[in-house]
């Protein structure tokens, strides 16, 4: 027999897990052995991604588009339209795409990495100080985004950084 969980239910979890303010990661670092809930995701939304989801053998044909920035800098009206219809036709076919000859060096984009990784690891009271539900404050770490609207609750935990139009003082920024 399989459990039914009412939206009061729901509604009560989400509140429970986000009012621990310790995200995702709070959850692993407890030591949970079975995910919640919350997370489970309704058979509905099982059976679009089953019905809409390549097969192995199909998945193996494809591969992520790759967009190359290189000869934007050139000034060419030909190469900007260029890489903007890629960009279409990228995001409308997959949704995503990888980025190449960006001019950020490799050493930056590996600093960024072990500096987010340094965020999440760093000592849970530090962290909730900047959780907020607040997406107009400089600084966002939460828990899904969607959290208390979608059907299933992600696993994941998000930092958002605002760096434009207005950035973020570097002061203000988490030591990681």
């Amino acid at each position: 027999m399989v459990a039914t969980i009412t939206n009061d239910d729901r509604k009560s979890e989400v509140k429970a897990f986000d009012d621990t303010k310790e995200g995702v990661k709070g959850l692993v670092d407890a030591g949970i052995t079975e995910v919640p809930r919350i997370f489970h995701q309704p058979p509905e939304l099982d059976d679009h991604y089953i019905k809409n989801s390549s097969s192995d053998s199909e998945a193996s044909q494809f591969s992520i588009p790759v967009i190359d920035l290189q000869g934007l800098e050139l000034d060419s009206p030909t190469k900007r339209n260029e890489i903007v219809a890629k960009v279409g036709e990228a995001s409308e076919t997959w949704g995503f795409f990888q980025i190449a000859n960006h001019g950020i060096p490799v050493d930056v984009l590996e600093e960024i990495k072990d500096g987010v990784r340094g965020f999440f690891e760093q000592d849970t009271e530090v962290k909730k100080e900047l959780y907020t539900r607040d997406p107009l404050k400089p600084l966002v770490y939460n828990s899904n985004f969607d959290l208390y609207s979608a059907p299933a609750t992600n696993w994941r935990d998000t930092f958002l950084c605002y760096v434009a139009p207005n950035p973020t003082k570097p002061e203000d920024l988490p030591q990681d």
